[in-house]
């Protein structure tokens, strides 16, 4: 693993100016991702997941969005560069997946020229050398007949065909950061496992960094090397994926294991849902923002989860956010129904 990171992310914030208030969508965001890696970014809907790698790939609107903070992809300031310089980088360095396939791609154009025309924009190439690269990349991600398949519309294709379109085009200027936003949350669990190899086939290949966005602690569990737990805009927990899915160290990370039903765990133990709903960052609560929702503020005492907002401590890439001690974490976390975390 190399020293420097492939793509740093420091102290970001993303805010959003309202009528009613600031939206702070993110707030004091680090991460890092080495090349050839996959990092899982989970965490609930309005968590700041899909924000986050907007603001990586330069796609919020300057004028309605106050970013700060730094990110570097490869050592290139990203929040510095010029409108013409991301546009250079989007597709070519860097590019992603979307979730919703069927509402990204135009329905007025074939799937081979909208893959065809992202091509030609980075590298000059013409319409034949445009085509014959997307057949080329139909064919790379699984699409059955491409060289017939390639003139269908978008509308012809079936949803896991769509999302495998997607993947192409994404991947076609091979780029060396992917960032996947939850592009397996529509599919059938059979697409959805096909979509995965994919993938991480995809990544053996070229040896791409991709980011990995979703709510499904069973998706991170088969692809990420390691889990960044995002909550109200900041990071909770972050660690190997082995560490974060059977030593959970901050109480929304267990309560998210908690909620998720296991294969090998006892079938008369009921499911335990978080209680309460995610916080508005219009308003977010003091201290720690999970406090309201937590189970273990009084093993804290003193109020304090309510008014301190506890520092997140990273060990070796290994930490959390919590104010509750080592000694306090085994015991109040302490699975007395024996359950087996996914790992």
């Amino acid at each position: 693993m190399s020293g420097t990171p492939f793509l740093s992310v420091r102290d970001l914030h993303v805010h959003f100016p309202t009528a009613d208030g600031t939206v702070r969508a993110v707030d004091g965001l680090s991460f890092d991702v080495e090349r050839g890696r996959t990092l899982g970014i989970v965490g609930e809907s309005g968590s700041g997941k899909s924000v986050t790698n907007l603001a990586v790939l330069g796609l919020h609107h300057p004028d309605h969005t106050e970013i700060s903070g730094e990110i570097r992809l490869d050592g290139q300031d990203l929040l510095t560069a010029s409108a013409r310089e991301l546009e250079r980088l989007r597709g070519n360095k860097m590019s992603m997946i979307f979730q919703d396939a069927l509402a990204s791609l135009s329905p007025y154009h074939t799937i081979g020229r909208q893959i065809g025309e992202t091509f030609r924009k980075h590298t000059g190439a013409s319409r034949k050398e445009a085509r014959e690269r997307a057949v080329e990349m139909l064919t790379r991600v699984g699409i059955p007949q491409p060289d017939l398949r390639v003139d269908d519309y978008p509308h012809q294709f079936s949803g896991g065909m769509r999302q495998r379109a997607m993947i192409a085009m994404a991947l076609v200027c091979d780029p060396e950061l992917l960032i996947a936003d939850e592009p397996t949350t529509a599919l059938d669990v059979t697409v959805q496992a096909q979509i995965m190899d994919l993938l991480k086939d995809l990544q053996q290949e070229t040896g791409t960094s991709i980011i990995f966005i979703t709510h499904d602690l069973g998706v991170i569990a088969d692809i990420a090397d390691e889990v960044l737990v995002m909550y109200g805009g900041r990071c909770v927990e972050r660690g190997t994926r082995k560490e974060v899915l059977s030593t959970p160290q901050h109480p929304y990370t267990l309560g998210l294991l908690g909620s998720m039903p296991t294969l090998d765990g006892p079938v008369d133990v009921p499911l335990s849902p978080i209680p309460g709903t995610p916080p508005s960052l219009l308003d977010p609560p003091g201290g720690c923002r999970f406090h309201p929702r937590c189970s273990f503020t009084e093993e804290v005492g003193g109020g304090r989860c309510a008014t301190e907002q506890p520092a997140l401590e990273v060990v070796d890439g290994r930490g959390s956010a919590c104010h509750l001690s080592s000694g306090q974490r085994a015991r109040c976390f302490a699975d007395p129904a024996g359950t087996t975390r996914p790992n």
